[in-house]
């Protein structure tokens, strides 16, 4: 990376070290925009697909059940954009069997969805703030790959994105160095905080863009700069729930989603990155509403099978829990319905009974059932992912 990579008007953004290699520090936002046609219509069309799913997740009897499946969704693909490798159903049956794992990838997914949680309760310490992120950060990295990186601290030397084995100065981008840090994170929580004068969807994409420019942590930055996504959208009442899962859109576009990122950085290309985060949530509002009713009809089906006059009282509980964590224990049964251990496993022989859960053969742990037909809507793939 050097001067030349960047156009005219953004090198006064880039400064040299005495080392010999270029860093990028993005100026504060607001960017001065003026969107196009190409970015209102697609602008027009998040939000209208934005208020669907919001409708959608207010009119469902549980919505948190329904958020807390999508959310798993997308910490397995979040996670995949870094390179962790970890099926649903892995993370399921880690779940399940409330087991931790040294330096497992489904470690540090479940650290993903303890990150998303911990930013939603509604019971949290802080307020929307860097601190909250730096909270965040530290339940993310805990305990897995990446726990040297400092967790729940801003880092204090220079890091460099690119491909494996580059240096400092053929790196793709370097972000702003230590002394250039706190000025750059300042100006962000200013703008955080600003009074929101921009349709939101529009400052979550800057947003976005800013913190991933920044790159304040060594590790990590990614799934955070992701996170902020749903927790901006939640917080300022775009969507009721974290219904969202913007990285099945992302992830197989990675390619375009890190060269829209660069281009700001380099041409203050705005626009292309707007459009395409735009398109974006779209896409992913409009999948997550089809995904939703799907899951919706199928619990509504699975009550239905157990609810009977001559079934146990308990089962539609444990159909909920599905809903949840699509896998299931007799342990994890008997904790969720507070009954003995031999109620419990009749309760789940039930479940295997209705053709909802099925034992997963080969397991050298406790007895395990998994929920296959919720992971099968969730594992569907997104219409136009290829």
């Amino acid at each position: 990376m050097d001067e030349e990579s960047f156009a005219p008007s953004q090198r006064q953004y880039a400064t040299r070290a005495d080392e010999g290699y270029v860093a990028f520090a993005p100026p504060a936002l607001p960017p001065d925009l003026l969107l196009d046609d190409g970015t209102i219509a697609a602008l027009s069309a998040a939000d209208r697909a934005i208020g669907e799913l919001a409708g959608a997740g207010r009119t469902l009897p549980h919505p948190e059940l329904l958020a807390g499946v999508l959310v798993r969704r997308e910490a397995v693909l979040s996670s995949r954009i870094e390179g962790t490798q970890a099926s649903l159903s892995e993370l399921a049956l880690f779940e399940a069997e409330e087991v931790r794992r040294p330096a497992s990838d489904v470690n540090e997914v479940l650290n993903y969805v303890a990150a998303v949680q911990h930013v939603l309760d509604p019971n949290r310490a802080l307020p929307l703030s860097l601190r909250l992120l730096r909270e965040a950060h530290e339940v993310l990295l805990s305990g897995v790959r990446g726990g040297h990186a400092t967790p729940g601290e801003f880092r204090r030397s220079q890091s460099w994105i690119g491909a494996p084995g580059c240096t400092l100065i053929d790196a793709t981008y370097v972000p702003p160095p230590p002394e250039a840090l706190w000025r750059c994170l300042d100006a962000f929580e200013k703008f955080l905080h600003s009074e929101r004068v921009r349709p939101p969807l529009v400052d979550i994409a800057c947003l976005h863009y800013q913190f991933e420019a920044i790159h304040p942590f060594l590790d990590g930055n990614g799934r955070i700069g992701r996170l902020l996504c749903i927790l901006l959208m939640v917080e300022w009442g775009l969507l009721p729930a974290p219904l969202l899962d913007l990285s099945a859109y992302l992830e197989p576009r990675r390619d375009a989603y890190y060269g829209g990122l660069l281009r700001v950085s380099t041409h203050g290309d705005w626009l292309q990155w707007i459009g395409f985060f735009l398109s974006a949530v779209a896409a992913q509002a409009t999948d997550a509403v089809r995904r939703a009713r799907r899951l919706q009809r199928l619990r509504e089906q699975y009550r239905a099978t157990v609810t009977t006059p001559r079934a146990s009282s308990l089962l539609p509980q444990l159909v909920d829990a599905l809903f949840a964590t699509p896998a299931l224990t007799v342990t994890r049964a008997q904790r969720l319905l507070g009954v003995s251990r031999r109620a419990a496993s009749l309760n789940v022989e039930k479940l295997v009974a209705a053709g909802i859960v099925d034992e997963v053969v080969g397991s050298t742990r406790a007895r395990v059932f998994l929920a296959r037909g919720v992971l099968a809507v969730l594992d569907e793939a997104d219409p136009g992912s290829d």
